[in-house]
């Protein structure tokens, strides 16, 4: 783990100023057109269910229908990452025939 402390934000109570210049003004954006800058860049998105460690030759005796127990309980929450950083926590939902993901907190670091 990293030396950042998390500071969990609500959602409604989430804001993104940006600082613009050396004069640390914040500005918040008006609009999304003040964002088109970076619409293109592509992201990796990750829902992380849970984690679990296992020898490999326990590995290699998994087979189809093997449950494979993680360090999760049902119920809490997921880790949601962006381009392998921990950005928020969230809920599997189901929607029509697909998962998904509700974020539920936002996590803040500091750097």
């Amino acid at each position: 783990m990293s030396d950042e402390q998390d500071t969990n934000i609500p959602l409604d109570e989430l804001e993104a100023p940006e600082r613009i210049g050396d004069d640390d003004e914040i500005h918040n954006p008006q609009s999304a057109a003040d964002l088109e800058a970076v619409f293109d860049v592509p992201v990796r998105i990750s829902a992380v269910l849970g984690h679990s460690k296992m020898h490999v030759s326990d590995l290699l005796k998994l087979a189809s229908g093997t449950v494979l127990e993680l360090d999760r309980k049902v119920g809490e929450a997921i880790d949601i990452y962006v381009n392998d950083r921990l950005v928020a926590r969230g809920e599997v939902v189901l929607v029509e025939d697909k998962l998904g993901v509700t974020m539920t907190e936002i996590i803040k670091t500091d750097r």
